[in-house]
């Protein structure tokens, strides 16, 4: 079992950049694949990244390619979601995401594939 904790949130003018960082418990880190996700006021949790066990392979919703870079440590057991030109809507509550015994290239885009989930961390884009 592993437990997931976001932080770096925050308020951000339009434009602007945040990274987000979501640290994980456990020793088995490099086990899992890792996802962002994010939910808007009102909308359902959508994808936003995720990245394989192996760090080698990512993939992004089209509406972050180019802005946003998902990376991990697995040294340091936490995956990074570094977000840039950061639009209003991209406000909203951002989760992270682990899947055990997940396939070594892998990555993953659906919320049921996710095991465990963090309490997630607000990010909000002002116009």
């Amino acid at each position: 079992q592993v437990q997931l904790g976001e932080s770096g949130g925050g308020l951000v003018q339009a434009g602007g950049s945040l990274r987000l960082s979501c640290a994980a418990s456990g020793r088995t880190f490099s086990s899992y694949a890792m996802g962002w996700f994010r939910q808007a006021p009102g909308k359902e949790r959508e994808f936003v990244a995720a990245i394989s066990r192996s760090g080698d392979f990512s993939y992004y919703t089209d509406s972050v390619k180019g802005r946003f870079t998902i990376s991990r440590d697995n040294a340091k057991n936490t995956v990074y979601l570094q977000m840039a030109s950061l639009k209003p809507e991209d406000t909203a509550v951002y989760y992270c995401a682990a899947k055990q015994e997940a396939r070594l290239f892998v990555t993953y885009t659906t919320r049921t594939s996710y095991d465990y989930w963090g309490q997630g961390t607000q990010v909000t884009v002002s116009s």
